[in-house]
């Protein structure tokens, strides 16, 4: 983590026991069974697992970089990168080659014209 976690959230007698991170760091200097412990940051905290979940939470972190690097190097763009004026992520981009209301008046114009072709048959 880039910064002291707020907490540290450890497993004892079946159940997860609180702890500010300067206690965990005293007890990790006192006591070296929990240096054998895994921990994964979950919201600004860090939370014990097993070995199991330790395994599967950094695959996945590993491979979500891993696509993105290749995103990176293969010109990818996510619409995560863009933003408005006020730095709010878009939804969607609009395409300014496309003129919208000339495709809706085109469309309108051919069903008119279908119609009348079928009236007057």
């Amino acid at each position: 983590m880039k910064y002291a976690p707020r907490k540290v959230y450890i497993k004892e007698s079946g159940g997860y026991v609180e702890l500010s991170y300067m206690d965990f760091c005293r007890r990790r200097q006192s006591d070296q069974s929990y240096m054998d412990k895994l921990f994964i940051p979950v919201q600004g905290c860090l939370l014990e697992v097993m070995r199991e979940q330790y395994t599967d939470f950094y695959r996945d972190k590993e491979r979500w970089r891993y696509l993105r690097k290749l995103d990176t190097n293969h010109k990818l763009l996510s619409l995560e990168g863009f933003t408005d004026s006020e730095g709010n992520v878009l939804d969607f981009i609009i395409d300014e080659t496309v003129d919208v209301a000339e495709t809706v008046v085109h469309a309108v114009m051919v069903d008119r014209l279908k119609t009348a072709l079928i009236v007057g048959q």
